[in-house]
């Protein structure tokens, strides 16, 4: 039970690292108060990233755990640019997209 709820472990610390490159992208556009909120949150979803990240290497394969906790986190936070900070969404983006996530289900598939 341990290894599958460390799985789920790794997809919240994952989805703490798109939260904390969210909240960078936002400080980058705002000054005084408002940009020391996006900074402190930052820092928030960065410690709690990484401590949900030692949390899941404990039963899981430290190398796979930090290749799939920064691929979640890189789809992610090409996603949030893509949707949320309108970065083009070209062709070539989208196919390393697609490559990386086919990469991170890989990396699952074998260390089961």
């Amino acid at each position: 039970m341990d290894y599958f709820m460390n799985w789920i472990i790794l997809f919240f610390a994952g989805l703490c690292e798109v939260a904390f490159t969210y909240c960078l992208g936002r400080a980058k556009g705002v000054e005084g108060a408002a940009w020391w909120t996006w900074m402190v949150s930052f820092g928030v979803f960065y410690i709690l990233s990484a401590i949900l990240l030692a949390k899941a290497t404990q039963t899981l394969p430290l190398g796979t755990a930090y290749a799939v906790w920064t691929g979640i986190g890189a789809v992610g936070a090409v996603l949030v640019g893509i949707f949320i900070f309108k970065e083009p969404a070209t062709f070539w983006r989208l196919f390393f997209l697609t490559t990386l996530i086919a990469s991170i289900v890989g990396l699952k598939t074998v260390s089961s």
